[in-house]
């Protein structure tokens, strides 16, 4: 039975760089231990035909996107986060298993909202931040992407 394991050392985080159109899949590399949290919301329909088990549905979709990055003001993708966590505007984002480009990979591309920029200064590392962003308002509502 063939697999299909991937590691997270090959999996991509990417920006698109033409907000509206495109896209343009911008590969962030100043990123590290990147989590993709999917989770439903979920409605109890126990009836007493359900002999004494509870019963559930999902409803509404979550999405989170965490991960930590070194503080580099230089780093291009760095300041369009920072500036979308200050300015309060959108960055749409693809969490992919490989390359954007390569038949097969797949994973959540959404316009999101930083919600999270938090600092660390650890007295012998570099100054890192962690950055979560979540999916906003938008014409395009989140989606599974994947590759042909």
């Amino acid at each position: 039975i063939p697999m299909a394991i991937r590691l997270g050392l090959d999996a991509k985080l990417y920006r698109n760089t033409t907000p509206g159109g495109g896209p343009t899949w911008d590969l962030v590399g100043n990123v590290r231990d990147v989590t993709l949290n999917l989770e439903t919301g979920e409605a109890d329909v126990t009836t007493r035909g359900n002999n004494g088990w509870r019963a559930t549905v999902g409803t509404l979709k979550d999405a989170s996107i965490e991960f930590e990055m070194v503080w580099d003001t230089g780093d291009a993708d760095f300041t369009a986060f920072k500036n979308a966590f200050f300015n309060g505007t959108s960055i749409e984002l693809a969490v992919m298993d490989g390359d954007v480009a390569t038949a097969g990979s797949q994973g959540l591309q959404a316009e999101c909202r930083i919600i999270n920029f938090t600092r660390s200064e650890a007295l012998e590392e570099a100054i890192t931040v962690s950055v979560t962003a979540k999916p906003t308002y938008s014409t395009t509502p989140p989606s599974w992407l994947v590759t042909t």
